[in-house]
């Protein structure tokens, strides 16, 4: 089947892009397209030694499996999974916030059968500091970052940036490219991810002192997020 117009030149330039990693799988979950930035977060070093593999064979079980998961929802369903938080090594091997947007490919041809997975994950660098908007989301921050452990509701991040709920969830999106929730949650973790690596406090503690319930709960979260456990991380980082 012939390929269809502009696609060449859309992959040329996905391949260009440094912040944002791209890829394409097939219906049996193998790459079929990736770019040099996706290439850079697994253990490979060439496009030719990513593309014909599975999520299982690059990257940690924890990754593989919830990578999995998001294509199979999307394949079975037909419907874009958006905006879904990850935390991702990058190429230098420090780790840093993306947010992930997988979307169906449809054959027409073929009824419209879903055929595969298209996904690209944006870096979350730093907002602009001349951005009108982050001030007043300044205080909404700040409420964040002053209770890991009380995480607070977001009409309370509303009511200290000074504006309604639906207004902040677009400045937020805007300025740090997260929904308010996606946000706190963000924080917490960054939070954990300090004392993992800068104390020796105990995990249930850190669990407590981030807003988790319990400890399981708190792993489980960390995994989902990182691929790795918050006692793998600790040991990996020291």
């Amino acid at each position: 089947m012939p390929t269809p117009p502009g696609v060449d030149a859309l992959l040329e330039l996905f391949a260009e892009l440094t912040g944002v990693m791209f890829c394409a799988k097939d219906a049996d979950g193998r790459y079929t397209e990736v770019n040099d930035a996706f290439v850079r977060r697994t253990r490979e070093r060439t496009r030719a030694a990513v593309l014909g593999r599975r999520a299982r064979d690059l990257f940690v079980p924890a990754l593989a499996e919830r990578y999995e998961e998001q294509d199979a929802a999307v394949l079975a369903s037909g419907r874009p999974l958006r905006h879904e938080l990850e935390l991702i090594r990058r190429g230098n091997g420090v780790a840093g916030w993306y947010v992930t947007t997988k979307l169906p490919v449809h054959d027409s041809e073929a009824g419209d059968t879903v055929v595969g997975v298209v996904s690209v994950s944006e870096d979350l660098r730093a907002p602009e500091d001349s951005d009108p908007s982050l001030p007043a989301l300044a205080r909404a921050v700040e409420l964040v970052a002053s209770r890991p452990d009380r995480p607070p509701r977001v009409e309370e991040m509303a009511l200290a940036a000074g504006c309604s709920t639906s207004v902040l969830e677009r400045r937020m999106r805007r300025v740090f490219g997260l929904a308010p929730t996606q946000f706190v949650l963000r924080t917490r973790i960054d939070h954990a991810r300090a004392l993992l690596t800068g104390t020796a406090t105990p995990l249930a503690e850190i669990a407590a002192a981030c807003g988790f319930h319990d400890q399981p709960a708190f792993t489980r979260q960390f995994a989902r997020l990182a691929g790795e456990t918050p006692g793998q991380y600790r040991r990996r980082a020291r």
